[in-house]
Formats: C-alpha cells, structure tokens, sequence
C-alpha cells in the first residue's frame, strides 16, 4: 500500500509501538498495521483416507490440506466447512479443533481442523487435483499447515 485509504496522502514509514509501519504522512491516524490474516484449514478425511490437494497455482507434485479465507460475519467453524464445499464440493462435520498455527511466511494465522467429508468429491475452481493416502502413508511438511497436520498425526498415533 503507497496511499493512505482514509485521504490519500502517501504513507510514510515512522516507529510506533517500537516496529516500522507505514502511517499516513498528512497524519489524519491511519496506521497500517499489517496483523496476520486469519485462514482455515482443514485435514480432511475422506473414505478413511486423508485427502490433500494442489492449487491450480502450484508446481506439480506440490499437495496440502483445504484452506481458505474467513468471510465477513462468518465463524471459523462455518468457514472451513465452506471451504470443504467450495472446493471439493463435499459436506462434513468437525470431528475437532487442531490447533492455531503461525504462517509468518505468508503472514497469516491458521485456524485448523480436523473434518470428516461426505458426499461425490467435484473439484472446485481452485483445485488441479487431490490425492487420498491411508493415514499411515501422510507425511507432515516443516511450513504452512504442515506442523498442523503433524500434530494431528502425532495425537491420532498416541491414541492408538
């Protein structure tokens, strides 16, 4: 962002709260604060598989879990079953909680869950392709929602 949304003044850089942001250099209060955006996803399984899928964006052989942007007025929980629908056209239900996730590479909170999906699968806009692994063949990756999934292996194997 060059210009403030407030009156359109160019942003400057200043210290506030001892951190760089950019604030409104005709000083009407607009600080921007960049906080991380909050985002859902969702360890889905499907036919007892665990289902990941590539964005159309991504290389090939790149897989991860269903994400997705919360919307105005919308609850994590609403939004992740969303997402299921949008993207894979299935229904669910939230089997649990996984945790919250930094994503500082993207700047980004990730809210995750676990889900369990019904239904035809009909890929989304979104999505290239998916593939199902039996839980014992999933491997976690080091960033993103990868330490989520991790951590639900983790749990799922300590229960067992």
């Amino acid at each position: 962002m060059k210009y403030c949304p407030q009156c359109a003044a160019e942003l400057r850089e200043g210290l506030i709260d001892q951190k760089i942001r950019k604030q409104c250099s005709a000083d009407c209060g607009f600080v921007q604060w960049n906080n991380p955006i909050p985002v859902v996803a969702a360890i889905v399984e499907y036919k007892d598989q665990v289902l990941l899928a590539r964005n159309r964006a991504w290389p090939e052989g790149w897989f991860a879990l269903i994400t997705g942007f919360l919307e105005q007025g919308e609850t994590p929980e609403s939004a992740v079953l969303r997402e299921l629908e949008e993207e894979l056209g299935l229904s669910g239900s939230i089997e649990e909680f996984v945790g919250n996730y930094p994503f500082f590479e993207q700047n980004q909170l990730l809210v995750v869950y676990h889900l369990r999906a019904f239904g035809e699968i009909r890929l989304g806009a979104e999505i290239a392709e998916i593939k199902l692994l039996p839980v014992s063949k999933v491997r976690p990756w080091s960033m993103g929602t990868g330490p989520a999934l991790r951590d639900w292996l983790q749990q799922r194997a300590a229960l067992d």
